[in-house]
Parts: C-alpha cells; sequence; structure tokens
C-alpha cells in the first residue's frame, strides 16, 4: 500500500489540547444525538462503525481496518451514502468551530501570560520600539499606507450562507459555553458541580442549532448568482468586518497613545464588478452591488445612532453644552417635549432622520424606526462625520470620554473606513474584450478599419493620438453591438456610482492578460469615452480610475517592468498619474497573478517569476520617481492570493514579510478568495485576529525592513532550481501523453464543474485543455484527491538536479546542500515557500490519492501517470528533509499538526464515500441522490481540509 507522509501522530490529548477535544467530543455527541433520533438507530451505528475503522486506520495505520472500512463502504446503499457523506459533512463543519473556538482560546491564554504571539499587533509594536522606532514615526508611515484586503466571489465558496448563519450561532454557544465555565473556575466551582442549568441550557441550544444543521440543505438548486454573491460576501460585514475593524483601530490607537491613526485598512471587493469569463457580470450587477453594500453601511449607522441616543440621555438641567452642539441640536426636527432638555437625543434624532433619507436615496430601503420623519439626506459621509464629531467633541469637554469609546468613537471610524459604499468594488475585464470594443468603435467611426490588424506600435500611436482629441468616438444613432454596448454601459455606471456612493465606491479598473501597453492605453480611452477622463492626454489629463494591469503567466510577469517602463516613456502618461486623486503622490497599482503563474510552470518558478518581477517593478518605479521631483508615484502591489499554496496561499505575515525588499512601503492589496474568506472571517474574533496579522506584517515589512537584498549565491541557487522545477512540472503536465485524460478522470473536476457553487464557470473555453482550464478548479480538483499538485511538484526533481550536477565531487554536491540550507535559515522568501510545501504535503495523502487514481479506466496510463507522481512526491519530501532537518512534516506547526489530528480521521471516510459515488455516477448511475452524494462530499472535504481551493 502507498504511504501517507509522516505525521505525529504521539499524545494526541495534550493538557493544553483537552478543551478542544472536550468540544469536539460534545458537538460529536449531540451530532449523534440528533441523527439517532432524525434517522435512527441503524443510521447511527453505521456512521458510527464507520467513525471508528476511520479514526483506528488513522491513528494506528491499521490496514484491517482499512481494508474492513472500504468493503463496508462499497456495500452501502445510496440512500446509506448520502446519509454517512452528511453526517461526516457535518462533523468536519462542527469540528471547525471547536477548532476556531480553541485557537480564539489558546490566544487569550498566551495574552494573559504576557506572551504575545508572532502576528499581533503587540509584538510588533514592541519589535519596533526595540529597534527606536517613535509612535509618532508608525503614525506618520500609516498616515501614507493603503492596506486593502479584497473578497472575490470564486468557484470554491462551497457554503450557503443558511449554513453559514447556523455556524456562527454556533460558535457564539460555544464562546458563551467557555464564559461559564471561567466564571465557575473562578468561583472554584467543582467540574463536575458546574452551574448545571446553565451548562443544560447552553447545550440544549447547541442541540437546537445542530438539529437545524441536519435539517439545512448543503447545496444549492441552481446556480449561484452574482446578487447571490453578492449577499454572501455582505454577511461577513455585518457579522465582522463593520464592527471589528474599528476594534482593531481602537487597540493600534491605544498602543500608540492618543493621537488618532489615519485610516489606512479599508476593504475592497471584486463581486458584482469582475467581469473576466463571467457573462453574468454587468452595468446592472455594479449598480445592484453597490446599493446593497449601501444599503450594508447604513443600516449599521442606523442601528449605531439608535442605540447611541438610548445612552446620551444627558440633560442640559445638569451641565453645559457647547454652543457647536446646542446649534447641531436646535437643527433637529425633533421637537418633542419630553426631551427638549437632551440635546445629544435631539440631535441624534436629526442624523438619524438624515440617514434614513440616505438610506432611501442611495439604496431604497426604508429604515426600521422612525421618531420623525427621513428628511434631508447627506450628501456625503463627511456631512455625517461633521456631526458626529461635534458630538465627540461636546462630550469630550464635559470629561465624558467613557461615553465616546464604547459606541461613538468605533462608529466614527467606522464611516472613515466604509463610507456609504461599505467598500471599494474593483473593475475586471479581459484584454481581449476590451480590443474588441475598440475594433468596433474605431470601424464605425471610420478611424480604422481593422484595430486588431494594427502591429503595437501603430496601436499606441492610433490610442495616443485619440486620447489627445476631445471628440468621443461614438457615432450618433448607430446600433452598436451588444457586447460593446454592455462594455460601455460597465463604465457608465461606474461615473454614475462614484457620483452616487463616493470617489471610494470604484477606484481601479483590472486589466487580465496585460501583455502591452495598448491593453493599459485601451482603458484609458474607454474611460474618456464615458467621461472618467477629465481632459485630454496632452492637456491636464486625469483619470478617475487607477488602469491596474494584471500579469499572470510566467511570460507577463517577464515583461511586467518593460511593459510599464515603455508605458510611462509615453507623453502626458507620467503627468496624469501624478494628478490622480491623491495630493501627495500618484498611485499605480499592479496586480500579480498567483494562479496562471503556477498552473504554466510549477509552484517554485512561479514563486521565483513573481519575486523577480516585484524587484524590477520597484526598481523602474525608484528610477521614474527620481525624476518626478516632489510629487513620486506610489507603487501599490496587487497579490491576487488564492486560497491553496499553488494559488498564493498560506499564512499572510509570512507571505508579506517574505516579499522582496521595498516592494511594500505601506501599500498592500491581496485578494481573499473561496472557501478561506469563511475560515478566516465567519468568526468575528479570528476576523479581527487575521486582519490584525495583515497590519502587523505591513508595519514589520516597512519599517523594519526584514527582508534584506538576497545574496547574489541565493538568486543564481534559486534561479538555477526555477529551471529544473519548470521542466520536471511541465513534462508531467504539458508533455506526458494523457495527463490530460488522467487529470478528468483521477479528480473529481467534472462534478466540480457542475456544482452550484460559482457563478462563473469551470473553464474559460468548452474545451477540456489544461491551459484553458481556470486556475481555480485545477487547484480545488488537486485538492479534493489530496494530492495538492500544484503546491509542490518538480521541487524534488529540481533540489536532486541542484545536488547532482554533471561530473559534481562529493564535496561539490556537500556545498551546494549546505547553500540551500544556508538559504532556508536566511532568505525568507525561500523558507517561507518551502514551509507552504511542507503544509501542502501535509495535507495530502498519497495512500487516499491512490483510490482516486483508480477511477481511470486506462490503468496502463494510471500506472505511468501516478508512478510519476508518487516518484516527485518522495523526492520533494526527501528535498525538504535534507534543507530543512525536519523528518515530519509539520515540525513547526503545532497547531496544524493538533489540526490534522482531529479533523483528518473524519474526512478520510469522505474521501472513500466520493470515490465510490464518482465510480457509480460515470458508471451510468445518474440519480439525483447519487449526485447529491457526490456534491455532499465535495462540500465536506473543502471545509475540512480548509484551504485547499
Amino acid at each position: 500500500m502507498t504511504q501517507r507522509a509522516p505525521v505525529p501522530t504521539s499524545s494526541p490529548f495534550s493538557p493544553t489540547e483537552r478543551p478542544l477535544v472536550e468540544d469536539i467530543r460534545l458537538l460529536g455527541r449531540i451530532l449523534g444525538d440528533v441523527i439517532r433520533a432524525q434517522e435512527g438507530d441503524a443510521a447511527f451505528e453505521l456512521i458510527e462503525q464507520i467513525r471508528q475503522l476511520s479514526v483506528s486506520f488513522r491513528r494506528h495505520a491499521d490496514t484491517a481496518a482499512d481494508k474492513a472500512l472500504n468493503t463496508l463502504l462499497k456495500s452501502l446503499s445510496s440512500d446509506q451514502t448520502v446519509s454517512v457523506v452528511r453526517a461526516f459533512t457535518y462533523f468536519s463543519h462542527l469540528a471547525n468551530l471547536a477548532e476556531d473556538r480553541h485557537h480564539i482560546r489558546r490566544r487569550a491564554v498566551h495574552e494573559r501570560a504576557g506572551s504575545t504571539r508572532p502576528g499581533s499587533i503587540e509584538t510588533s509594536l514592541a519589535k519596533l520600539q526595540a529597534q527606536g522606532i517613535t509612535p509618532q514615526a508608525i503614525r506618520d508611515m500609516l498616515a501614507h499606507s493603503y492596506l486593502s484586503p479584497v473578497l472575490t466571489a470564486h468557484p470554491t465558496e462551497v457554503q450557503r450562507k443558511s449554513i453559514l448563519d447556523a455556524e456562527r450561532a454556533i460558535a457564539q454557544l460555544l464562546t458563551a459555553r467557555d464564559d461559564i465555565l471561567a466564571q465557575a473556575s473562578a468561583q472554584h466551582v467543582a467540574h463536575d458541580a458546574l452551574t448545571p442549568r446553565e451548562l443544560a441550557a447552553n447545550e440544549a441550544q447547541l442541540h437546537a442549532r445542530v438539529l437545524q444543521l441536519w435539517h439545512t440543505r448543503l447545496l444549492r438548486f441552481s446556480k449561484l448568482t452574482v446578487a447571490d454573491e453578492v449577499e454572501n460576501a455582505l454577511s461577513y460585514y455585518e457579522s465582522t468586518f463593520l464592527r471589528e475593524i474599528p476594534k482593531l483601530y481602537a487597540n493600534l490607537e491605544q498602543a500608540l497613545g492618543t493621537e488618532p491613526v489615519h485610516s489606512f485598512l479599508r476593504m475592497g471587493q471584486w463581486i458584482g464588478g469582475d467581469r473576466d469569463g463571467n457573462p453574468n457580470v454587468n452595468a446592472q450587477t455594479l449598480t445592484h452591488a453597490l446599493s446593497r453594500q449601501a444599503d450594508m453601511a447604513l443600516r449599521h449607522y442606523l442601528t449605531e445612532v439608535h442605540y447611541l441616543g438610548g445612552e446620551l440621555s444627558l440633560s442640559a438641567m445638569l451641565m453645559d453644552f457647547p454652543a457647536e452642539m446646542q446649534a447641531l441640536a436646535s437643527h433637529s426636527p425633533d421637537h418633542n417635549e419630553h426631551r427638549k432638555d437632551e440635546p445629544y437625543r435631539r440631535a441624534l434624532i436629526g442624523v438619524y432622520a438624515r440617514l434614513a433619507a440616505s438610506l432611501k436615496a442611495l439604496s431604497g430601503g426604508d429604515a426600521a424606526r422612525h421618531a420623525v420623519p427621513p428628511q434631508n439626506p447627506y450628501r456625503s459621509p463627511e456631512e455625517l462625520l461633521h456631526d458626529l464629531r461635534v458630538i465627540e467633541a461636546s462630550l469630550l469637554r464635559q470629561h465624558a470620554a467613557a461615553l465616546v469609546t464604547q459606541r461613538l468613537q468605533p462608529l466614527i471610524r467606522a464611516v472613515e473606513v466604509f463610507g456609504f459604499h461599505l467598500a471599494t468594488v474593483d473593475l475586471r475585464q479581459s484584454s481581449d474584450q476590451h480590443e474588441a470594443v475598440m475594433t468596433e468603435l474605431l470601424a464605425t467611426a471610420r478611424l480604422h478599419p481593422s484595430y486588431t490588424t494594427l502591429d503595437e506600435a501603430a496601436k499606441c500611436t492610433l490610442l495616443q493620438r485619440l486620447l489627445c482629441d476631445a471628440r468621443p468616438l461614438r457615432v450618433l444613432g448607430h446600433t452598436y453591438s451588444a457586447h460593446t454596448i454592455s462594455e460601455l454601459g460597465v463604465f457608465e455606471a461606474a461615473k454614475d456610482a462614484r457620483k452616487r456612493f463616493g470617489s471610494q465606491a470604484i477606484r481601479h479598473y483590472i486589466i487580465s492578460h496585460t501583455e502591452t501597453v495598448s491593453d493599459l492605453l485601451e482603458v484609458m480611452l474607454l474611460q474618456k469615452e464615458v467621461g472618467l477622463m477629465h481632459g485630454t492626454l496632452d492637456a491636464q489629463a486625469r483619470c478617475d480610475l487607477i488602469v491596474v494591469p494584471l500579469f499572470e503567466t510566467i511570460e507577463d510577469l517577464r515583461n511586467a517592468s518593460q511593459i510599464m517602463r515603455e508605458f510611462y516613456a509615453l507623453p502626458g502618461i507620467l503627468a496624469m498619474v501624478q494628478r490622480g486623486a491623491n495630493d501627495q503622490y500618484g498611485e499605480q497599482d499592479i496586480m500579480l497573478g498567483y494562479s496562471d503563474s503556477n498552473k504554466d510552470g510549477g509552484i517554485f518558478t512561479s514563486n521565483w517569476e513573481l519575486y523577480q518581477a516585484e524587484i524590477a517593478l520597484v526598481n523602474e518605479f525608484d528610477g521614474i520617481n527620481q525624476t518626478t521631483g516632489s510629487h513620486p508615484i506610489q507603487i501599490r502591489m496587487f497579490h491576487g492570493r488564492g486560497g491553496t499554496v499553488g494559488r498564493g496561499g498560506g499564512p499572510s505575515f509570512e507571505a508579506i514579510l517574505a516579499q522582496p525588499p521595498g516592494t511594500v512601503r505601506g501599500q498592500i492589496r491581496l485578494t481573499e478568495q473561496g472557501e478561506v474568506i469563511g475560515s478566516k472571517y465567519a468568526n468575528p474574533e479570528i476576523g479581527r485576529r487575521n486582519l490584525e496579522t495583515l497590519v502587523a506584517a505591513t508595519l514589520e515589512a516597512t519599517l523594519l525592513h526584514p527582508t534584506e537584498s538576497a545574496q547574489p549565491a541565493f538568486l543564481e541557487s534559486a534561479a538555477e532550481l526555477s529551471l529544473a522545477s519548470m521542466a520536471a512540472y511541465r513534462k508531467l503536465v504539458y508533455e506526458t501523453p494523457g495527463f490530460t485524460e488522467y487529470f478528468f478522470e483521477a479528480t473529481p473536476i467534472r462534478e466540480i464543474a457542475e456544482l452550484n457553487i460559482g457563478s462563473r464557470p469551470a473553464s474559460r473555453k468548452a474545451t477540456q485543455k489544461i491551459e484553458d482550464l481556470r486556475a481555480i478548479p485545477w487547484g480545488f480538483s488537486w485538492g479534493q484527491c489530496r494530492l495538492t499538485l500544484p503546491g509542490w511538484f518538480g521541487f524534488g526533481s529540481a533540489v536532486e538536479a541542484f545536488l547532482n550536477p554533471p561530473a559534481a565531487s562529493a564535496k561539490l554536491k556537500k556545498q551546494r546542500l549546505a547553500l540551500l540550507q544556508q538559504m532556508q535559515k536566511q532568505w525568507p522568501f525561500f523558507s517561507s515557500l518551502l514551509s507552504n510545501m511542507d503544509m501542502v504535503m501535509a495535507k495530502g495523502d498519497l495512500a487516499l490519492a491512490s483510490r482516486y487514481a483508480e477511477l481511470v479506466e486506462d490503468k496502463r496510463l494510471r500506472k505511468k501517470i501516478f508512478s510519476a507522481i508518487e516518484a516527485e512526491w518522495h523526492l520533494t519530501a526527501q528535498a525538504l528533509e535534507l534543507i530543512t532537518g525536519d523528518k515530519e512534516r509539520l515540525s513547526h506547526n503545532a497547531a496544524l499538526q493538533r489540526s490534522i489530528r482531529h479533523r483528518f480521521p473524519y474526512i478520510d471516510p469522505l474521501h472513500h464515500l466520493q470515490v465510490e459515488l464518482v465510480r457509480r455516477f460515470r458508471a451510468g448511475q445518474s440519480d439525483d441522490r447519487l449526485k447529491r452524494g457526490i456534491h455532499i462530499s465535495i462540500n465536506g472535504i473543502a471545509a475540512g481540509l480548509r484551504n485547499t481551493g
């Protein structure tokens, strides 16, 4: 039998883990009780038998248990299979909640002991202080910073909102249970004498929520719409971002002193504006997304203002009020006699009325409460902030700061961060779609009959001339194609949205597949066509939207700095960017794609090419800025990171610190995608911790300069490793006959494509070519079959080739190994990459993957491909051991070790069942129960693995 990569299995119940074990057992017992009551004793006993066999095999490598498990699973009927799949899927969800609770619990223990953890703001500020960096210097740096996590909608977010809501309720009940236990402990109550009434009530509520989960449908009947994706994303703002981001700022200000910190952390969003490959996104979805976002933000403000009015009952008969506060109260439409001596309440009723009117104007919604009718809507968030700051200043003058900090200050911060738009929505489209629009516009206007036939130089010359011409391109009365009308409609909707919701509502236009300078000029010209560009390129031009190139493939990354150099060398471009919205500096975002570069050349080459591209781009802009004088161009890297390591995933703290020197500088955007959004932000406290990690890493990367320039020997070695790694990867994926067939048969990619988990198709084209497959389902499929191939393949061969060059002596081999070991210890780029590979391989499982390989009908093909993958797996494991010295996976990641110990035994049955169900389905059994079982297993495995999609 194929062996698993070694993961420690000793002592699964250490004292620090006991609360986690108890939570998992509690939730497992409750789930078991629900199943027994709802499905009967026989169903419960079957599931329990499978659980025991799986745990025995996983923890004790019991081959007899493995054989018995497989025999049992193959004997199940379709109904039994679906029941078992549901049980283990729900258990995966519940185990995640227990693990999240334990993570918060352990963090609190460390903080009480005065032991801050890497990635916390406290630890980072202590490091800065130790280096003599003052709080004022930190505030000054943050005043010029821009940090933005950007939520995207991609077909790996497999959870329905109904499931997420039920799970949030269970998480809250686990927190309440901890509070009950902590209170009993503080009172020195024996464990078996704990307030049985409170614990029993808590368990009864948990039982109710688990029962709700059991009878809540996991799957969607219909394809997810863009509107559904908007609502899913908004649920994270409601539960986490709107309240936790102000808390983060408050914690930071408390650590730095009393002076306020600039609002440098802001949320971004792609949902509703990302058209690349998604025909369902258009002007209407953009308008709808922004309207719903405004509704969410304004309703939050209305709620907080309502409760603030209840709290600020201070009477003018008992204290003096500043004149500005009295004026704000006197302008309120509230004239109730009972409140005539309560200026704050009168003022806040006026604020509420204006907010209610703003809600109606921006989203069409109605406020829940009305002391007076909605009237006089706020024209901007700044007007609302003015009124709130009048109230704040008055309370501070009255020595009532205690009434400011709890609700008013968080509300003020929320308005600063979220405005009336909630999150900046990016627009994104592929460059070839812009070219098609330009071709039609130019042909119709008789400016050029066939734009696509022009070479690059001729395109740029023509586009520059048109950017200097004040006249529009469209011909009045002409009927354009539906595609051109739709594309221009998005630009027009963006212009309208910026007027309605503010300039922060839409700031960036991302161009997928940027390959030439003309790709950038086309988007500038389309902005000019609808009035998003003011002036002409030769006369004070200014674009409202930052034109953001997205460099995705390896070739694109290699050309990135040259493209930007040529772009900024064009007459008028540098001056135009300098005249951007920021008065102090021009802004240029550049997006780096992790997915396609990995699919092109494998994990190591992808990361190496990204690293080199960033260095080249920073050097390019440093050179440009040497000629700009007092108004430089601020370059901001936008990292298109996905959930998997193969798509740029992994710990964000280490990833930011591993960036090349000079590439952060307080400026960074990064995507948050797929099921990772849920694992990071569904729990409010964990959400805040993850955001703090981004802030801490940005502080350290900017002010401590942890990443010095790598030694030339390191860079030369990485280049050599990259060549060999890419050769090994491409030999398998693109040069091995039958590999595509193997992939489509040995993974559930076909079944994933049918699952209603996203609003866009799995492939860009109607083919079965790896080149055309979206990188997301590519990575998701490898995760489902537990090979996680995009996260490690090629590195083992690269290290073997590096250590054994032609005619190398034993001494040279030893020296080369020592160099790799030095790189791992001293170079964050290399050590972070190896750490991510280590994590991916720990989550992989060759034994389970071999079961999926059995789905390949051609036995010779199966043996050839799987043997090649298995050989590379062992080479990579050996390479990691040689370089790091660690004989086991995750030797330095106790938390993930714990996770694997407690969760993976319950994921294994889902894999076995998925293989069996897929086999039946492909053999022609296509009943709904069987398909439902496959799709639920996909959900359960994704939930259990957490970051493999």
